[in-house]
């Protein structure tokens, strides 16, 4: 029996545990979540936290460093970034470009207001936070460029799911949010990288470099890859996905994570732009996505939820400077986004409610948020408080999401299939 208990210390013993308490505890806290009509990936997150240093490692400490070791925390990162490089892969497939073509115009000022305000709203608060919660030897430009990023980012993932969960996915504001949402989500990762590449160069020379190296690889993904991965996939039209058809897809992707990561970009964005450019064959697609979601959202990405937790730690916001300055930033994120993305909607010709609607929508961040920050802490731009600040924000906004869309009438009656979206009221 005394063996036994040995064993536990080996790592793989230890991974399994891990594995197992993560996934429990997730699915769990996300089913309570769904019962009280929030997304459930809000309670897998919230599970995440509550498995780190602010519940779990304050009510037992003996428990957590046994559960915990700082020395399988590698293994637990390296694994979970696999599970949001197939998360981002999934959500570079969800980006329909009949949506986009559809509502190009209204969705292109829509999104982009609600990018620009909370952008430049997020470089003004880093001059406010910079001294006192940037990264030791994090400079002010990456620091103040992720700030705001960090501030523009919709959850498009979250977004579709509030939708359907409300029965809007078919009606104009449904088919208008997932386009803007589209748009924003592809225009923050675009901001993302090249926050990496400034963050990752010594000089000047370097910086261009990298911002080069950028520009090259999406065109050539675009341009050159994108024409020609049906056929180098041998993906037969409108058929479900075979083993082998799958197996070069996920090959693709891993190729395009690797070589942003060698290019030092980060393999997030590589994995992305190959869900970008996979064939538009709808059957191909949906199967892709319907294998990957299932494994991936059950088995990978709470491992991703769980290390993001052991990062956050409410006790480090021990004072009530700490606390405004929190809620100060959630401020600042609902103004630029929700405001931002309203009134840019009701200049489109929206009705104050459909707006309010979008801005409510677009103000989301739940895990893509999340991912950003933990690209952002591996940067050494953020101190572990303002990281916390930042997680506190996340979830305030996605929790936010639903009510502030109960308010303005968000059902599939108050925005009928039939009503005109962004058409010039009379």
């Amino acid at each position: 029996m005394d063996n036994w208990f040995e064993h536990f210390d080996t790592p793989l013993a230890r991974l399994l545990l891990q594995f197992i308490v993560i996934i429990f505890a997730t699915r769990v806290v996300g089913s309570l979540f769904s019962k009280v009509g929030q997304p459930a990936v809000l309670g897998e997150i919230t599970a995440g936290i509550l498995l780190g240093p602010s519940l779990f490692g304050l009510w037992w400490p003996e428990g957590s460093d046994f559960l915990f070791p700082k020395a399988s925390l590698g293994t637990l990162q390296l694994i979970s970034q696999i599970g949001v490089c197939v998360f981002m892969f999934v959500v570079g497939m969800e980006l329909d470009p009949v949506h986009l073509r559809q509502k190009a115009r209204v969705a292109v000022v829509i999104s982009n207001v609600g990018i620009v305000v909370p952008f430049v709203l997020g470089i003004g608060a880093a001059f406010w936070l910079y001294q006192s919660f940037a990264a030791p030897g994090a400079k002010f430009t990456p620091f103040a460029l992720f700030m705001g990023t960090a501030m523009s980012i919709t959850a498009f993932p979250v977004l579709v799911r509030i939708l359907k969960d409300r029965g809007l996915m078919k009606t104009p504001l449904g088919n208008l949010a997932i386009a803007c949402a589209a748009v924003g989500d592809a225009s923050a990762w675009a901001m993302l990288a090249v926050v990496v590449a400034v963050a990752e160069a010594t000089s000047l020379t370097t910086t261009l470099f990298n911002l080069g190296f950028i520009v090259v690889f999406v065109l050539a993904m675009l341009l050159v890859v994108r024409p020609h991965l049906p056929r180098w996939l041998h993906v037969e039209p409108d058929a479900a996905p075979s083993r082998e058809v799958m197996a070069a897809a996920l090959i693709f992707m891993t190729a395009s994570a690797l070589l942003t990561e060698v290019m030092g970009i980060h393999a997030l964005f590589g994995a992305f732009l190959a869900g970008v450019v996979m064939p538009q064959s709808k059957s191909f697609r949906e199967g892709l996505t319907m294998q990957l979601e299932n494994f991936s959202g059950v088995f990978l990405l709470p491992l991703f939820f769980a290390f993001s937790g052991l990062r956050t730690q409410f006790g480090l916001l021990n004072d009530l400077n700490n606390w405004l300055v929190c809620l100060g930033i959630i401020a600042i994120a609902m103004l630029g986004k929700l405001a931002g993305t309203m009134l840019a909607a009701r200049f489109m010709g929206m009705k104050w409610n459909e707006s309010f609607a979008i801005g409510a929508l677009m103000n989301t961040r739940g895990l893509v948020e999340l991912i950003a920050l933990n690209i952002g802490y591996d940067l050494g731009i953020l101190t572990p408080e303002i990281f916390t600040m930042m997680v506190l924000m996340a979830l305030a906004t996605t929790f936010m999401a639903g009510p502030l869309l109960h308010l303005a009438g968000g059902s599939k009656h108050a925005f009928s299939a039939n009503a005109p979206i962004a058409a010039p009221e009379k």
